[in-house]
């Protein structure tokens, strides 16, 4: 079980709230001392033109966040490659469930998951897959890039009552009962009681990853991995994070 982080994700890189100073301090303070840390390298071009038009990765390149941008591609990679072997959480920034093949936005410049999706295909011999997002946020970005694959399927969670969110994820989880090579989770936090969504508590957390994790033990042969999206209630993002950790890992 291993964290994928990079003292770089600390850097201010705008003023979006994604990169709100402090962030991403939190949640390493919270996992420091449960969890190894380990580094990841910049996702190349290679890989990013996997899933993006050249037209878009140049467009990051003239926004000035391309370096961030690719280390945080990169650590989806890092993370999903630890996967096969063991869970992992990909503790990055920017997000990336906004980026589709040809756009950005929502704080998103690469989609991160869909970068480690791509990589998994092209040099682990992977095929299927399932993309589950917790994120207050529907997943436009993901949904674009594969929304023509058969081989990729995707489940995104709505807003509603704690109790009804978890009953209702259980149950469209019980609707993919396939075969996939890996889960990978858009885990985002804004869903939170005290956040812009309003309606998870931090033990709602903890459910949610023992859900995922349960599935994944069935359906993918316990491979899963999550990496960071959303979040902004900065005083108590590290415990949510921590306790969605507790039941996923």
């Amino acid at each position: 079980m291993k964290v994928v982080y990079h003292e770089e994700f600390n850097r201010v890189y705008s003023m979006d709230p994604a990169a709100k100073e402090g962030r991403i301090r939190v949640i390493k303070e919270a996992l420091e001392g449960l969890y190894p840390f380990v580094a990841p390298e910049p996702a190349s071009e290679e890989d990013l033109l996997r899933v993006h038009t050249r037209r878009l990765v140049e467009l990051v390149k003239r926004q000035g966040v391309y370096d961030i941008a690719s280390l945080a591609a990169g650590g989806a990679i890092k993370a999903s490659q630890i996967a096969l072997r063991e869970p992992s959480f990909g503790l990055i920034r920017p997000p990336g469930h906004h980026a589709g093949r040809d756009f950005n936005g929502g704080f998103c410049y690469f989609n991160n998951i869909a970068v480690a999706i791509a990589y998994l295909r092209e040099k682990e011999g992977l095929s299927r897959f399932l993309i589950v997002d917790i994120d207050l946020h529907y997943g436009n970005g993901t949904v674009d890039i594969f929304s023509s694959d058969p081989k990729v399927s995707f489940l995104n969670m709505e807003g509603m009552e704690e109790g009804r969110y978890i009953e209702t994820l259980k149950r469209r989880l019980s609707e993919k009962k396939n075969s996939y090579d890996m889960l990978c989770v858009s885990a985002g936090f804004d869903c939170y009681e005290k956040d812009w969504g309003g309606f998870i508590s931090t033990e709602g957390y903890r459910v949610i990853g023992e859900v995922l994790k349960k599935f994944s033990e069935r359906f993918c042969s316990g491979r899963r991995f999550a990496v960071l999206e959303g979040g902004y209630y900065l005083e108590d993002l590290g415990k949510n994070v921590r306790s969605f950790l507790d039941g996923f890992f």
